[in-house]
């Protein structure tokens, strides 16, 4: 309706979809709406929905102008957009070095203090990217250089106890690239701090690990912005996610 109302021809914009076996069993909505549909393997979503080279390799044999990732699984990994800008094809979403750096959580904080947003004190605490109103001006994307970036985190267990130390107890040990309750633990005391520190690394290995103070009676909220390449923002709703 939208494109025949703007372009006076309905099929002006044509979707092209990813579809497993186990979508299509269950004739899934999406598929309906599609002018086209390409069989993608069934099983974990490393297999398709969230396989970046894969998807990738469709859009470019289609071949496609544009990709739009959805929710979840690739939607916020920052390699999608970054090869398919290479591919020359458009990412319906944030470049990836904004994905990165608002995606990872010791990236993130390093923004959020660098533009003079209040944080709880963590490892990282004092870290700021150089960028100001000139650069935002410009449209520069705030990027985190990576000798920063590991100031923000806890190498050992040594040295996460001298920061709980200098945080002051509750922290939390809080892996970078956890999410959904996966890689966080509440530490009381330097007692129980070795052990959780470790859970938190064989939890999500390989993970940057850095530790913030416990934020009690705290309540979770979320405000939804939709912005585009213009420097247009605007906030959609708020959302209370606590539990």
């Amino acid at each position: 309706r939208w494109s025949y109302e703007m372009f006076r021809n309905e099929r002006t914009i044509r979707f092209v979809v990813m579809v497993t076996p186990e979508d299509l069993k269950a004739n899934a909505e999406y598929i309906k709406m599609a002018d086209h549909y390409v069989p993608v393997p069934g099983g974990p979503n490393n297999n398709n929905y969230a396989n970046v080279e894969l998807i990738v390799d469709i859009a470019k044999r289609i071949p496609v102008q544009a990709v739009w990732a959805g929710w979840g699984h690739a939607s916020e990994n920052p390699k999608l957009p970054e090869l398919l800008d290479k591919a020359g094809i458009s990412f319906l979403g944030p470049p990836s070095k904004a994905m990165w750096a608002l995606g990872d959580k010791v990236a993130s904080s390093i923004v959020a203090q660098s533009a003079d947003i209040p944080t709880l004190p963590w490892s990282g605490s004092g870290l700021r990217v150089g960028w100001d109103e000139e650069d935002q001006m410009l449209g520069n994307v705030i990027s985190v250089p990576s000798e920063m970036y590991t100031k923000g985190c806890v190498l050992d267990v040594d040295d996460g106890l001298a920061g709980a130390e200098r945080i002051g107890y509750p922290v939390v040990i809080k892996a970078s690239e956890g999410g959904g309750g996966k890689g966080i633990r509440k530490v009381e005391s330097s007692e129980d701090f070795p052990s959780l520190f470790r859970q938190v690394q064989t939890e999500v290995p390989g993970s940057p690990i850095f530790i913030m103070q416990l934020a009690q009676h705290a309540r979770h909220l979320e405000v939804q912005i939709l912005a585009d390449e213009y420097g247009n923002a605007i906030s959609l709703f708020g959302r209370d996610c606590s539990i």
